[in-house]
């Protein structure tokens, strides 16, 4: 074939090309953005934040829950305590679940004790700790929870403290996990509204919610962060698992709402947080050294 005959063969074929494309065009953009829009919008606008319904655990819709209130004394938060015109109550854990190991039913009744004998109860947010994972979702009652997106990362900040946690996205766990307050969390999305984050590497130093439930370093959680009723609302499927500190794995509920918070404000925890009382039931952390 001569170098003419060449030169148009090759320009017939990119004319074919190209008007397939230029066919095609159309049909390309509703792919790319049904593509967007398998990401959940969780992070809404600069001034968007989430805040909890409550700071309890809910039932899951089947099967084992979490701990609740033991129902001879009945768990009022200081807003239930306002509306009501009465006196708000500190946390006795339900010891009856039978999701518990006996040695944790035995570790939570001491804590129970205490409270009952009208000692002040540990908890994180109070002395300033991080929540650890599950609790990071039942950790504060007003402060709210801001997220910001990326390719990949889902990072997740309570204005609370603050504290923070990181979710990378579409890895697998590391070969060795060293525990920390939030472990180790890998994630990714499904179905166009929900995020799927599944965690390991949790300190023991941690509770698993606010009724002081421990765990042990078997500990392993996933998380469903679904958006519900219109991206208005939250909700979260907390699944555990940990036979060291459980019979059984169960599950548990949290929603948050979203509202027109402003931008993120630091609010330093242990810098705000005065001991008017002098009860300390645990003491506020404290660096041995500086950081820099």
């Amino acid at each position: 074939m001569s170098s003419f005959m060449s030169a148009f063969a090759l320009r017939v074929a990119g004319g074919v090309v190209l008007g397939l494309l230029c066919a095609a065009a159309p049909w390309l953009a509703p792919v790319a953005a049904q593509q967007r829009a398998a990401v959940p919008d969780l992070t809404g606008s600069n001034d968007t934040a989430w805040f909890v319904v409550n700071d309890e655990f809910q039932p899951p819709p089947s099967g084992p829950g979490p701990v609740t209130f033991d129902k001879r004394y009945p768990y009022v938060d200081n807003a239930a305590a306002r509306r009501a015109g009465i006196q708000p109550t500190y946390r006795v854990a339900d010891l009856s679940n039978p999701i518990l190991q006996p040695w944790a039913r035995e570790q939570m009744r001491k804590a129970n004790d205490d409270v009952l004998a009208g000692k002040v109860p540990y908890r994180a947010r109070e002395r300033c700790h991080p929540a650890g994972v599950p609790s990071f979702v039942v950790y504060t009652l007003a402060e709210p929870i801001y997220v910001i997106q990326t390719a990949k990362q889902v990072t997740m900040i309570n204005q609370g403290g603050p504290e923070l946690r990181r979710i990378y996205l579409d890895v697998p766990h590391s070969a060795r996990v060293t525990p920390s307050w939030y472990g180790e969390s890998v994630g990714h999305y499904e179905g166009g509204d929900t995020l799927v984050v599944d965690t390991i590497g949790i300190s023991t130093k941690s509770f698993v919610d606010n009724y002081r439930t421990p765990h042990t370093d078997k500990l392993h959680v996933i998380e469903r962060f679904k958006l519900i009723d219109g991206g208005k609302m939250l909700e979260v499927l907390v699944t555990v698992d940990d036979p060291g500190a459980f019979t059984t794995p169960w599950s548990a509920i949290q929603r948050f709402n979203r509202r027109q918070a402003g931008t993120f404000n630091e609010h330093i925890c242990q810098e705000n947080n005065p001991n008017y009382f002098n009860y300390d039931p645990v003491p506020k952390p404290q660096a041995e050294k500086p950081d820099f």
